[in-house]
């Protein structure tokens, strides 16, 4: 059966303000809304694994949506993060830092890992998606252009892979291209589905 119609009664909410995270799920022909209210504060224990970090966030957010979920109500909130030999790395919080962030991934690998929870007031559903992406090499009049001209301070490890940048200098992606935008969508389908047909994790309060 469609997803469609398995989520006939039911009220999809995304808590994202990502432009992409957007689009992304509007690809998959569901009706849902937007809403971003959220109290949760973006942080994580010091000794947690990096390849937890996306999930325990994406849980964060979940509770920390500003009301209790009504009966039908299903809440989707998620985190991408981008790990480079080591080196976690998020939003930049400046032009100087996302120079650093593309100065260490270009010519280079690096990991995009995507954390979503899947809640309604009785159940939930946790799972992470990992893409690998290689970058060639960047001159720093390139890396320079791309700053400036598309100012990525809002997306983990400082770049889209859908602007000019993923068309110069993404050489390779291993995985979902979808979570390297921020939201692997293939696994999103495939976990409503199974959430929405009762194949879900007991509901465990933070």
């Amino acid at each position: 059966m469609l997803l469609t119609q398995l989520l006939k009664g039911k009220k999809v909410i995304l808590a994202s303000g990502s432009p992409r995270r957007h689009e992304l799920l509007r690809g998959l022909g569901i009706d849902f809304t937007i809403d971003t209210d959220n109290s949760f504060e973006e942080v994580y224990p010091k000794d947690l694994h990096h390849g937890k970090i996306p999930q325990y966030l994406a849980r964060g957010k979940s509770y920390g949506y500003h009301r209790a979920l009504e009966e039908n109500e299903i809440l989707i909130t998620a985190d991408t993060m981008v790990v480079c030999g080591g080196h976690i790395m998020g939003k930049p919080k400046d032009r100087k830092e996302a120079v650093a962030m593309l100065k260490e991934l270009q010519d280079n690998r690096h990991t995009v890992l995507t954390g979503v929870c899947i809640r309604s007031r009785e159940k939930e559903r946790l799972f992470t998606c990992a893409s690998t992406v290689w970058f060639g090499r960047l001159s720093k009049e390139e890396i320079d252009y791309y700053i400036d001209n598309y100012r990525p301070f809002d997306k983990a490890g400082s770049y889209g892979v859908q602007e000019w940048i993923g068309y110069v200098a993404i050489k390779g992606i291993e995985g979902s291209y979808f979570n390297v935008m921020g939201l692997p969508v293939q696994r999103l389908y495939t976990e409503l589905k199974k959430f929405v047909t009762g194949q879900e994790s007991p509901l465990l309060r933070p």
